[in-house]
């Protein structure tokens, strides 16, 4: 199956070739009909699974900026192509100079937290008002998420943010399983785990940030920035530092909600994962296809964002925060600001 959203198109069709033919992705498969996608408007190419491409197709989009992304068939991430970086080398230089400034740098990392705490507390928030039984317990983990919060300006390290921040994820997770109310016995949710996830939400959650990370990636290098320089998470070769920075404020906001959203609308199903040795769970084609159907329907929802007139697809959040950040480290804006739900 192929799936195409804001110049970004995802392949999940099991044993299909790509091939460059006349400026157009060609998508050719033993059991589909050919399909062609017009490459000149094209972003990046992620491909999920046993996906071949032909070397004309992978230097034309290396010629052009088309970002080419492989994951396994569970959504891990395995390695992306790109072409000559672009993009304003002052700016990049800026980046740079920004991860040598520890008080620059703890700035920026407090923000990121600040927003990714703020939107939990809103997660959590929201589902009181909507279920009331709940709510005195609730209305605890936010008092604890709250202070968590009063914490974040007052860490003088990235060291100590980061605890504070793990200490809020406790929280917050630990209540998580209130939010599921269909499929319970199915989606049952003991904690987050991971490598590997443990549990079919814990897939969920998994398989969604890697796929996110992915726009953050995209949206940096839109605005000439380095993905990979980040301030928060440690510097790794190959790891997106920076697009998983950006992207903590919206985990909670974007791919928590939707999570939750298929498991109490019932769009996925319990049959539509795997489980492996040891104790691993993971979507399988099935569920990868319903999962990813709906992630592109959320994309288009839209929601006001302040630097917009009009509402904008959730799916622009990621360039929006971006060019957000960019102007921080311009210094055409004195600090970033998270995007918050309300």
């Amino acid at each position: 199956m192929t799936y195409e959203i804001n110049n970004t198109i995802y392949i999940t069709l099991e044993n299909a070739h790509l091939r460059l033919s006349n400026e157009n992705l060609a998508i050719e498969h033993p059991d589909s009909s050919l399909r062609y996608v017009p490459l000149h408007h094209l972003q990046a190419i992620v491909l999920l699974g046993n996906i071949q491409l032909s070397s004309p197709l992978i230097a034309h989009c290396a010629r052009h900026g088309i970002a080419v992304v492989w994951m396994d068939a569970y959504g891990r991430f395995q390695g992306r192509l790109e072409g000559a970086q672009s993009g304003n080398v002052l700016l990049r230089r800026a980046q740079h100079l920004t991860l040598s400034d520890p008080e620059r740098t703890l700035r920026l990392a407090r923000q990121f937290i600040a927003g990714k705490i703020q939107n939990q507390i809103q997660v959590l928030s929201r589902h009181m008002r909507d279920y009331p039984q709940n709510a005195a317990i609730l209305e605890q983990a936010i008092e604890q998420l709250g202070r968590y919060l009063e914490q974040v300006p007052e860490s003088r390290t990235l060291d100590d943010l980061r605890g504070v921040e793990g200490s809020a994820s406790r929280v917050y997770f630990g209540h998580f399983d209130l939010l599921i109310r269909q499929q319970r016995e199915s989606f049952r949710f003991q904690g987050r785990n991971r490598r590997p996830p443990q549990d079919r939400t814990n897939a969920l959650l998994s398989f969604l940030y890697t796929v996110y990370s992915q726009e953050y990636a995209s949206a940096l290098e839109s605005v000439g920035l380095d993905y990979q320089v980040g301030y928060l998470h440690a510097l790794r070769p190959g790891r997106p530092a920076l697009a998983l920075d950006l992207m903590e404020e919206m985990r909670p906001a974007f791919i928590d909600r939707l999570v939750v959203r298929l498991i109490n609308q019932n769009q996925i199903r319990p049959d539509q994962f795997d489980f492996s040795r040891p104790n691993a769970v993971y979507l399988n084609e099935a569920g990868r296809r319903t999962v990813l159907q709906a992630y592109q329907e959320r994309k288009r929802e839209t929601v006001q964002h302040p630097d917009a007139a009009e509402p904008v697809p959730w799916g622009l959040i990621p360039q929006l925060q971006a060019r957000r950040l960019a102007r921080v480290l311009r210094g055409d804006a004195p600090a970033y600001e998270p995007f918050l739900i309300r």
